[in-house]
């Protein structure tokens, strides 16, 4: 098996790491070799936050380099377009897209404009693009919180990874109270993608 490269962006408080690690650690359940790293912006002023998963039978570098995504997982969209270098340009590379807006400092203090068509410009760049409002799925299933969870499980489908034990990597890795929550918003990201 050929190395895999995905890349999850979003803003602090998005629960991107939390992501990252369940995904992390489902694949180290499978035997694979897993390498992850971690970019931090200003988070907790809903600055940046880029992560790098790559695995496969044997992977040496943490870092996905320029074109070699096969998948980006977007938690929010101006994220996605900031890192669109990345995605592989064969044509086969995959966006889980969160249609939600954060407007970063420069939008709200006038300096920047957000762009409208976000969600045409990724799709433009990317080989299959599967776009949910992961966050009003959360929102219906009473947290917002778990729309990390809702993506997670949208890219599991698209990666084919369903055959690992996702519910028990969500109840090792969860505060007890919130397993049953996360394991229901894991479910149903699968099942929107």
């Amino acid at each position: 098996m050929s190395t895999k490269n995905i890349l999850l962006t979003g803003v602090g408080g998005q629960g991107t790491i939390l992501a990252s690690k369940l995904l992390t650690e489902g694949l180290l359940s499978q035997g694979y070799d897993v390498k992850m790293s971690e970019v931090h912006g200003m988070s907790q002023r809903e600055g940046p936050v880029l992560t790098h998963v790559r695995f496969g039978e044997k992977v040496y570098s943490p870092i996905v380099e320029a074109k070699k995504a096969d998948v980006i997982i977007g938690f929010e969209e101006l994220e996605v377009l900031r890192n669109l270098e990345y995605l592989r340009e064969d044509g086969k590379g995959i966006v889980i897209l969160n249609k939600m807006r954060v407007n970063p400092i420069g939008v709200q203090n006038g300096s920047e404009k957000y762009p409208e068509n976000a969600e045409e410009l990724i799709s433009k760049r990317a080989g299959r693009m599967v776009a949910l409002d992961a966050s009003e799925e959360a929102r219906k299933l009473g947290s917002l919180r778990v729309m990390n969870i809702i993506l997670l499980g949208a890219s599991v489908r698209q990666l084919g990874l369903e055959e690992i034990d996702w519910s028990g990597v969500i109840a090792a890795n969860v505060k007890p109270q919130y397993v049953a929550l996360n394991q229901q918003a894991f479910e149903l990201g699968k099942s929107l993608s």
